[in-house]
């Protein structure tokens, strides 16, 4: 016998006696539970979660006229009340047109409005070529696949800033799946080269 396979002999017994070993070192020296300590994920009162209808973590997706890809996401979402209009709160919505180009909006709450969705709460639309826009709030189709704001809005562009009294990123039409960002309404530029 080779000196090589006396010693794959002598690991093929040390090695599993040393895992066993150590396995029983790890049971015999554990923490015991505690059966007073909470569960980590419970951070919610349960009566409460047992009495409100809520869904967590919804998402939505779906295609728009022109053929965009639209896709929304919600830590939680409650159902409509008395007015019909369902509720959601830290909204995540991705607008992915025909060529691959991708607009992000993220928003602190968000409300639906039959075929539209109105976010609120820190609206901030990002898009896939380095615009980043921010408005008080954004109005978004389901089914034209637009995003359009009433309100002053402050964009940061690759070439400097701009303010624009209203918004919109709407579908280019004549089914090119394309989209075009609109800036209107005393529209002021800084401009950084």
């Amino acid at each position: 016998m080779t000196t090589r396979s006396r010693i794959v002999a002598w690991l093929q017994v040390i090695l599993p006696l040393s895992a066993l070993a150590l396995l029983s070192v790890l049971f015999l020296l554990g923490r015991k539970p505690d059966p007073e300590a909470s569960i980590p994920y419970a951070d919610v009162d349960p009566r409460d979660l047992a009495e409100r209808q809520a869904v967590t973590s919804p998402s939505y997706a779906g295609v728009t006229q022109d053929g965009a890809q639209l896709g929304i996401a919600a830590a939680e979402a409650v159902p409509g009340g008395a007015d019909g209009a369902s509720r959601a709160q830290a909204v995540r919505l991705t607008l992915r047109a025909r060529d691959g180009r991708a607009a992000e909006v993220s928003a602190g709450a968000a409300w639906t409005e039959g075929e539209q969705v109105r976010l609120a709460e820190g609206v901030r639309l990002t898009t896939a070529d380095g615009w980043v826009l921010t408005a008080p709030e954004l109005l978004a189709s389901t089914t034209e696949g637009w995003l359009r704001s009433e309100e002053q809005v402050n964009v940061l562009a690759p070439f400097g800033t701009l303010t624009a009294g209203r918004m919109e990123l709407r579908p280019l039409g004549q089914g090119s799946g394309d989209h075009v960002l609109d800036l209107s309404g005393g529209v002021r530029l800084i401009y950084r080269p």
